[in-house]
């Protein structure tokens, strides 16, 4: 499990180098009158046209963006909770871009989201197979035990 989650974790951090480039290059050459008319100007005076990871909202990408609980079960559903917003958030660029240069990598980075989220389906899959199937919504088998239960 542990070279899965290290292959997909570096995966996913080429997929913000590659909206970040595709950033750079739309933004590169921008006129004052071009920053000016987008929108585009608050982010211009923070940060000129450098990259900074941000929501399209302009909420600034930081580590509460990370969600781990502890519990495998817990943290695959996370994981495939946000494999599925990414996609989703792909399917909404590619319906307000036409231009062919933006979309295929879009594209690509849309169907990895698509993998990783049925990767992540399949390791839930292993470890519910391998817990107590009567169980394993109920409780977390790292941590609560008969002798653990309803102590303080």
């Amino acid at each position: 499990m542990c070279n899965f989650d290290t292959d997909i974790g570096t995966e996913e951090l080429a997929h913000l180098e590659m909206v970040a480039t595709i950033v750079h290059q739309l933004t590169k050459d921008l006129s004052m009158e071009e920053i000016e008319k987008s929108g585009f100007a608050n982010y211009y005076v923070d940060h000129t046209t450098g990259i900074w990871p941000q929501a399209a909202g302009g909420v600034p990408f930081n580590a509460c963006e990370f969600q781990s609980k502890g519990d495998i079960i817990t943290d695959l559903m996370e994981d495939m909770a946000a494999e599925q917003k990414a996609r989703t958030t792909y399917d909404n660029i590619l319906r307000l871009i036409g231009d062919q240069e933006i979309c295929d990598p879009i594209r690509f980075l849309r169907e990895r989201e698509v993998v990783h989220f049925q990767r992540f389906g399949e390791a839930l899959r292993i470890v519910q197979d391998k817990l107590n199937e009567k169980n394993f919504y109920a409780f977390n088998p790292g941590f609560d035990c008969d002798e653990c239960v309803g102590k303080n």
